[in-house]
């Protein structure tokens, strides 16, 4: 009877005739009473994990999230499908929260999504005792990790949840957690006899793109927006918030909108701005990479990195904003190796016990490792998280245009003796100064000149030669000291390369970028007039009633009423994402946009 009900309300109330992959394990454990910890990546329908159990369990579903725009946002979406949803946190007035918890304590609530401060005051949990409670779900469950990315001490305490309510099945979510990171969860939350759901990470709508590129990024990243995403939402990460309001300023410039958001303006700005992000079609945020967004923007159609993530489960939480519907995104990349520089100099300069230093600096040397990769992105980054892909995805750039490689072992060996034999306190610049022979006051001071290494590089230009360098720092062999003003110093990975016991393969300096076209999946949507049409009634009804165009339909919604333009509300029905709220809120007026079309391209009602 159970399976009946949840089958109903997954029709009934989101519109969906069936369960994405895994979707309907996890709420068929949690519906009968059993505690879970679930990875599974942005997009791939975590929250429908919760809500739907929430709805068919007896009470409510209290929601512990850090983000409260991720919280709004989804509230202001449930609203929408018909349940009975609120929040309480910091940015509500005193009366607002009153309403909402009376609203609980009424039994009037079928979700409630509530900040981790908020409820572990002793006010509320008080509240929580007089209440019916369906289930805790405690989503981005990952900022319980000391060793994560992203840690909140608050959320160390919410193992409260199990000691104060020990019969209340508990479900913990997040999109990126390796193997320690999952262990560290499920210790600190008391999961302990907790169903582990680890249903892989891969997101295979996203394209990744990845290049070095010390100059002219900027310029880059303009190419890239015109000619694959003109028009389209996305978002652009930098590393500091100098850049941030630089390149805003800058794309504006250019004839796009741009905003920039980042933790040092005023709360006031950022709201505005965001609040144009999720309203607005065809906006573009800059953001320090630092900053958390939890925005659940689902038609976000790039992500785009101006700097080096410092770690790859920021890189994938950060990407996996781009393509959050399932249709085609982009997440590109540029970097410099003044970026892998900046990062290991916070790390150096961090306040942070030896064990942290040591992880964080792990963590960026397989954040470069995959930047310098040849062979298929998707099969690293899936492989870093413990998961696998048996054959090259097809949908990176290593695999669409696979990198031309040459064998560096002699470069490579010449390149670590230079920095040996001039006393491993130099940078770059120098030490292919040494190695071409350039005759300079400097080098002759040093006595330099008399070096075997001096002028034993000059098969190759200066470009090559930054090249090598770089990618020897990305691939662990050197190391900038920054105590010795960023000097390279050798590391004991370069031994058997110097030895001749190892060899050694690089990427050619890549040539300038093809200009390619639109992103793939874009052209179905891109000038049909009569999506343009649907997406033009989605903004007035969407503007009415001042919330996000998205959450009236997906854009996936809206693309297929143009293909297969229902004329009548039980047609309507049958489409994806239209459940019994939407239908009668809404479907009435997206038909009158159907049928005046088919009238003014002088087509019978009836036609296809």
């Amino acid at each position: 009877m159970t399976e009946i009900r949840t089958q109903d309300l997954l029709r009934a109330v989101f519109g969906h005739a069936g369960f994405r992959p895994h979707q309907e394990e996890i709420v068929s454990h949690l519906v009968n009473g059993g505690d879970a910890l679930v990875i599974m990546p942005t997009g791939g329908g975590k929250s429908l994990c919760y809500q739907l159990p929430s709805l068919v369990r007896d009470g409510v579903g209290i929601v512990v999230s850090p983000l409260i725009a991720l919280m709004h946002d989804q509230v202001v979406a449930l609203k929408q499908l018909g349940v009975r949803a609120e929040v309480l946190n910091s940015s509500q007035t005193a009366e607002e929260a009153r309403r909402v918890e009376n609203s609980l304590t009424a039994g009037e609530l079928d979700l409630l999504y509530v900040a981790p401060e908020r409820l572990l005051t002793e006010r509320f949990l008080t509240l929580l005792d007089r209440t019916k409670i369906a289930l805790f779900a405690i989503d981005e469950a990952h900022c319980v990790s000391q060793w994560g990315h992203d840690f909140r001490p608050e959320y160390v305490q919410l193992s409260i949840l199990h000691e104060r309510f020990p019969g209340i099945p508990r479900i913990a979510l997040t999109a990126t957690a390796d193997a320690p990171t999952r262990a560290e969860i499920a210790q600190r939350f008391h999961l302990t006899n907790a169903r582990h759901f680890v249903t892989g990470f891969d997101r295979p709508n996203i394209r990744y793109h990845v290049r070095m590129e010390a100059g002219g990024a900027r310029e880059a990243l303009l190419r890239f927006i015109r000619e694959k995403h003109p028009g389209e939402a996305g978002i652009v990460y930098c590393l500091s918030r100098k850049r941030v309001d630089e390149v805003a300023a800058w794309l504006c410039s250019q004839g796009l909108t741009a905003l920039a958001y980042h933790a040092g303006m005023e709360a006031d700005g950022r709201r505005r701005a965001q609040e144009r992000f999720l309203n607005d079609d065809g906006v573009i945020v800059v953001a320090t990479i630092a900053f958390g967004m939890g925005i659940d923007k689902p038609d976000v159609r790039f992500v785009a990195h101006l700097n080096l993530p410092k770690s790859l489960e920021a890189y994938y939480q950060e990407t996996g904003r781009a393509g959050r519907d399932g249709e085609p995104a982009d997440a590109w990349m540029r970097y410099s190796l003044s970026d892998a520089i900046q990062l290991q100099r916070m790390i150096v300069e961090s306040d942070a016990d030896e064990a942290h230093k040591r992880i964080e600096r792990q963590k960026l040397d397989a954040m470069l490792g995959y930047c310098e990769l040849t062979s298929c992105r998707r099969q690293a980054l899936l492989g870093y998280f413990g998961d696998t892909l048996p054959e090259p995805c097809g949908n990176c750039d290593n695999c669409l245009e696979p990198p031309q490689t040459w064998d560096a072992t002699t470069a490579a060996q010449k390149a670590l003796s230079c920095v040996h034999r001039t006393g491993q306190r130099f940078g770059m610049n120098y030490l292919i100064d040494v190695l071409l022979g350039k005759d300079s006051e400097r080098i002759r001071d040093f006595g330099h000149d008399t070096l075997t290494t001096f002028g034993i590089g000059q098969e190759l230009g200066a470009n090559e030669w930054r090249a090598v360098f770089r990618q020897l720092v990305a691939r662990g062999y050197l190391f900038a000291d920054h105590e010795a003003f960023g000097g390279l110093r050798l590391t004991d990975r370069c031994r058997p390369l110097l030895r001749g016991e190892e060899t050694l393969q690089l990427a050619r300096q890549a040539a300038p970028a093809k200009r390619e076209k639109k992103s793939r999946g874009g052209e179905a949507k891109s000038g049909d007039p009569l999506f343009e049409a649907l997406r033009q009634r989605r903004r007035e009804l969407a503007q009415k009633q001042g919330v996000p165009p998205y959450v009236v339909f997906h854009d996936s919604t809206l693309a297929a009423m143009a293909a297969e333009r229902p004329q009548t509300l039980h047609e309507f029905a049958g489409l994806p994402g239209v459940g019994e709220r939407k239908l009668e809120t809404y479907g009435s007026a997206f038909l009158e946009v159907i049928r005046t079309f088919n009238q003014a391209q002088g087509e019978q009602p009836w036609a296809s």
